[in-house]
């Protein structure tokens, strides 16, 4: 009978204890969950994207500041995405998030950077990061005459369980770094000289217009025919 008793109270203490990390687990969900709500839908971007934004909000950076999931239209109608943008008083900081695992070697330069796997036994090649989150800073600058005046800074961040192994020739303004180290880019941005800003409720109105494209079905879907016919591997036949 002792031995029955004990095995209740250890299990009724298992069960206890279980309930309480879950009720735990809960609770830090919604939590999260209402803090992103401040900034974002939760059904846009990706988890990187999303703890992106709870590291900035969680940095003392206002949610007012902070725009997810921007859809920016472009000249020739097409729309160029950004993952994130935060408007500072020494300029604008677009943000390109990536997950990747593995070891990562990439020059500014180059077209092609190269995902490394199984130490050295499996490779992939995915586009250069910085030459694609150029392009995005040239159709932001290209909304207002205000955007060419003020600075703007590209910021790379690697999320997963990768390594910045050999990255270099990165230009001025630019900073690719890992998860890690995210803030620590954000705090050395922060250091510079204020911006000149004109009109903060133009920039401001322009970024929310952005994030309000991407709510729209038919954007979302015309973006996505654009970089597959940019691509173009439907027209490889082999």
């Amino acid at each position: 009978m002792e031995n029955l008793a004990l095995i209740f109270i250890t299990l009724l203490i298992f069960i206890l204890f279980e309930y309480e990390k879950s009720k735990r687990r809960q609770e830090l969900k919604k939590k999260r969950e209402e803090l992103l709500k401040t900034v974002t839908q939760l059904n846009r971007g990706t988890e990187s994207e999303q703890d992106s934004i709870l590291e900035l909000l969680n940095h003392g950076i206002p949610a007012g500041a902070i725009f997810h999931d921007l859809y920016v239209k472009k000249s020739n109608g097409q729309f160029s995405q950004i993952d994130l943008v935060v408007a500072t008083k020494v300029g604008i900081i677009v943000i390109e998030v990536k997950d990747y695992s593995g070891w990562i070697f990439g020059h500014g330069r180059h077209s092609q950077w190269t995902q490394v796997l199984a130490y050295g036994r499996e490779k992939h090649k995915f586009y250069n990061p910085v030459i694609q989150n150029k392009g995005h800073m040239l159709a932001l600058r290209n909304q207002l005459p205000q955007f060419k005046k003020v600075p703007l800074y590209s910021v790379i961040v690697f999320y997963g369980d990768c390594e910045l192994k050999d990255i270099n020739f990165i230009p001025d303004k630019t900073f690719v770094t890992t998860s890690s180290r995210f803030l620590d880019v954000l705090d050395t941005i922060n250091e510079f000289e204020p911006a000149h800003y004109t009109n903060k409720r133009e920039i401001v109105n322009v970024l929310r217009d952005a994030v309000t494209n991407g709510n729209n079905s038919e954007v979302e879907l015309q973006h996505i025919k654009n970089i597959k016919d940019n691509l173009g591997k439907h027209r490889i036949l082999k």
